[in-house]
């Protein structure tokens, strides 16, 4: 099991992530006045309802993605991506918040990330199948 520490902290990070934005969007309904259920009528409330939704969105690629990325490869480098791709989401967030053009920089370095995590553990698992190194 401690192989596994690295991915494991990273995903408590991520879900501690998701919560801090999770509060953020309860502060923009706070500053505004707009109180849930409602999501609209201000631009702010709505970008940063917007980030916080594609970080959700974004999770279930990243997550699995990291967690075979670690059996299969190696659990510090998936620990490694998993930490890039908080750091793309949290510069995405602040992006978007701030204005939606300024999300981008963040989504292309969460985007490498995940892609490395998918492609890297789906290619590995079709490469052990093929060659019979997984029995």
């Amino acid at each position: 099991m401690q192989t596994y520490y690295y991915p494991a902290l990273v995903t408590l990070l991520i879900a501690l992530v998701y919560f801090g934005m999770a509060l953020t969007v309860a502060r923009a309904h706070d500053r505004t006045g707009i109180l849930a259920p409602s999501m609209t009528g201000d631009p702010i409330l709505e970008r940063t309802y917007r980030a916080h939704v594609n970080t959700l969105e974004w999770m279930p690629i990243a997550l699995p993605s990291m967690w075979l990325f670690a059996v299969y490869w190696s659990p510090t480098v998936a620990a490694l991506l998993g930490l890039l791709w908080i750091v793309g989401r949290i510069v995405y967030f602040i992006g978007y918040v701030a204005e939606a053009k300024k999300r981008l920089p963040g989504f292309f370095i969460q985007a490498t990330a995940a892609f490395v995590l998918v492609f890297g553990a789906l290619g590995r698992i079709i490469y052990l199948m093929a060659t019979g190194a997984a029995s």
